[in-house]
């Protein structure tokens, strides 16, 4: 699996939130949320960001190679049931 590029604005998100996420999968494509929302699990991906961990779920990656502002999108979450 290739590496995963995690666009600055992302970065600057988790460093100013402190806290772990994780790209998970939505009703509406992936979406960043804190892992008390969606736990990591063993097969995701790890990211350092700062002091914090960008967890990237297994199969987000293989269809993803850049984590972008659009994925922290609260409407997603919003619009879909399995959150």
């Amino acid at each position: 699996m290739q590496s995963i590029a995690v666009d600055q604005e992302v970065i600057d998100f988790i460093i100013k939130n402190k806290r772990d996420y994780r790209v998970s999968t939505s009703c509406s494509g992936p979406v960043i949320v804190p892992i008390t929302v969606k736990a990591p699990k063993e097969t995701d991906l790890k990211v350092k960001i700062g002091n914090h961990i960008l967890y990237i779920s297994r199969v987000q990656a293989r269809y993803i190679n850049r984590v972008t502002p659009e994925m922290l999108d609260e409407s997603r979450l919003e619009s879909c049931s399995a959150f």
